[in-house]
């Protein structure tokens, strides 16, 4: 199979040739969820897409009213593709923000090739500053910034993963953001040697084994393999980090499907954060295949995030 056909993407070019679905933002207050779009970086092209459930609006003058979680949301795309506004992640986060009540901001960051990696992570450690200092009314009036989670699906959970490892270095200057937790759905890693699943799952129609290796040749530094950091946290390089996530006592959860090429590098994940004594939990069940939980927002799979999620946000990490 070709890989530039299955991405519709054109050989030695960056043009993309599938035109996705898209849903444009909607502030009505008349919705079970508002969404809004607003600027984070003009001349990165950055920008961030705002939810906010219409229950909050309806007892924020209320004087029994508590703050929400905020989560940091990082889309998925394999880091070349798909947008905030991309509908498969819209529907999915309406429903999302709606079953767990919170605040939700999901970043538009920029993409490989044009912008191989770290830019990605260097985009979402920035929505994080401009979380802290935005004067917007939905965030300073609605979420709580000492219960933050940074949560991404697919690529937008290696997202997730590295610009928390970024924002752990500087926890300080994120005041008052505070982040609890990193929530990582089915996060897309690799690595040079072929795991069990992906050598089973090698022909898979979500995720095929091409796909994902021209993925990586696409996003990573030029030369860099797929042991590098970016990709393999848990080559040597990758799992020095694991002590500091400990330290900081942040609850890592990771979700993810037998059906998916990925599994054991999550699986692998779970287990190397658990030696570090991290506070981590591995969701782990089901023959789904890759892009399971988004995919059907109101039913199967989703249902399990939204409650596993629930129980998170009244737990006091």
């Amino acid at each position: 199979m070709d890989p530039y056909k299955f991405l519709h993407i054109a050989v030695n070019t960056i043009t993309r040739l599938g035109k996705r679905s898209e849903t444009p933002a909607d502030p009505n207050p008349h919705l079970h969820v508002l969404s809004k779009d607003l600027s984070i970086n003009p001349s990165h092209n950055t920008w961030a897409r705002i939810y906010l459930p219409q229950e909050a609006l309806n007892h924020s003058s209320s004087s029994s009213f508590i703050k929400l979680p905020i989560i940091a949301f990082y889309h998925g795309g394999g880091f070349i593709a798909l947008a905030a506004n991309t509908t498969f992640f819209h529907d999915f986060l309406i429903e999302l923000v709606q079953r767990t009540q919170c605040v939700l901001v999901s970043v538009n960051y920029r993409l490989a090739p044009e912008h191989r990696l770290p830019a990605a992570y260097d985009d979402a450690l920035e929505a994080l500053h401009w979380i802290r200092t935005s004067e917007d009314k939905w965030l300073t009036s609605f979420a709580d910034y000492s219960k933050c989670y940074l949560m991404g699906e697919s690529a937008g959970g290696n997202i997730a993963y590295n610009a928390g490892l970024r924002a752990a270095a500087e926890v300080d200057h994120l005041e008052p953001v505070k982040i609890k937790g990193l929530i990582l759905v089915q996060p897309f890693f690799g690595g040079v040697k072929r795991t069990s699943s992906e050598e089973r799952l090698a022909n898979d129609m979500m995720l095929p084994q091409p796909v994902t290796d021209l993925l990586w040749e696409l996003s990573l530094p030029v030369e860099a393999d797929r042991d590098h950091e970016y990709s393999n946290p848990t080559a040597e390089k990758g799992s020095m980090v694991f002590d500091n996530i400990a330290r900081l006592g942040w609850k890592v959860i990771v979700f993810g499907t037998y059906g998916d090429p990925l599994i054991d590098r999550q699986i692998d994940l779970v287990k190397s954060l658990q030696k570090h004594h991290a506070h981590v939990e591995g969701h782990f069940q089901g023959e789904d295949k890759h892009g399971a939980f988004g995919g059907q927002p109101t039913k199967g799979k989703a249902l399990e995030l939204y409650d596993t999620m629930k129980k998170l946000f009244t737990t006091n990490y």
